[in-house]
């Protein structure tokens, strides 16, 4: 402790305050203009308040949450086990406190009928965001749903949206690449992710998701079929973001990773600081 037994001032950042001169509806259309082929929007996934913010600081455009990353930092396993009002709790929270448009992971949407899904998307409107990812897995075993069905949960997301009056962004994710035998066989993937991605499309998804797509000629098999703007997760074999941009990608999310690194440092930051302690 300093000399005259004042403990040191530490300077407090004050919580920013959100300019409202932007409506929902702004932010909304100026997220679906981020998103172009060849120009990817990154997403460096944030998980609260906090996190956000150093990401705007950083530079971000938009601010998209990963719901592995939300769910650890509040203590619990990814698969809808972070329940709904936690989730859009911390969503609120990360929209009042940045400028930016923001999107959330919703997962499979928090419901076993469409309808659910649909009440799930207007919540999260409600309580701020102007998109979402939309899964087309089951959160207990990672299984796909069947086409039809996942179509029929995006298009009550759509709907939702649109009664509220906002041109949500529906990022519609594909978990084939997920799946056990996905390593198989190339050809079917692509064809399982075309065959989705159309269906997705014509039931008013805005964008197309898939974590797990890696080879190059497979990226871009997918971004000339498609007819929703592509998004690449980035993993262990992921492509770099400019060879992702020359295969057209056209959204670049980072999931996890933000998160895992930023746990990593503090990790050891606390073990130097213990080491030290106990010297």
């Amino acid at each position: 402790m300093p000399c005259g037994g004042r403990a040191p001032k530490i300077a407090i950042e004050q919580p920013l305050q959100r300019d409202h001169a932007m409506t929902q509806q702004d932010l909304a259309r100026t997220f679906h203009a981020l998103h172009v082929a060849g120009r990817p929007l990154v997403l460096f996934n944030a998980w609260d308040a906090g996190s956000a913010r150093a990401i705007a600081a950083g530079g971000a455009k938009a601010i998209a949450t990963g719901s592995w990353s939300v769910a650890a930092a509040n203590g619990f396993d990814d698969g809808e086990r972070l329940p709904l009002d936690l989730a859009l709790g911390n969503l609120a929270r990360i929209v009042d406190a940045v400028e930016l448009p923001v999107s959330i992971d919703l997962e499979s949407g928090y419901g076993t009928s469409p309808d659910e899904v649909g009440r799930t998307v207007a919540r999260a409107i409600d309580a701020g965001a102007i998109g979402c990812n939309l899964e087309d897995s089951f959160p207990h075993d990672g299984g796909l749903r069947a086409i039809e069905e996942s179509a029929q949960r995006i298009a009550a997301a759509r709907q939702a949206a649109e009664e509220k009056g906002v041109a949500f962004f529906i990022n519609a994710r594909t978990d084939v690449y997920f799946q056990k035998d996905a390593a198989k066989n190339e050809a079917a993937n692509i064809e399982m992710t075309i065959e989705r991605a159309q269906a997705y499309a014509k039931a008013g998804a805005s964008g197309l998701f898939v974590p797990g797509l890696a080879a190059p000629d497979s990226i871009r098999r997918v971004v000339e079929v498609s007819p929703l703007p592509v998004n690449i997760m980035v993993m262990d074999d992921t492509p770099s973001l400019a060879e992702l941009a020359a295969l057209g990608v056209a959204r670049v999310s980072h999931g996890p990773g933000p998160y895992s690194r930023a746990m990593a440092q503090l990790t050891e930051a606390a073990r130097a600081a213990l080491e030290m302690d106990q010297a």
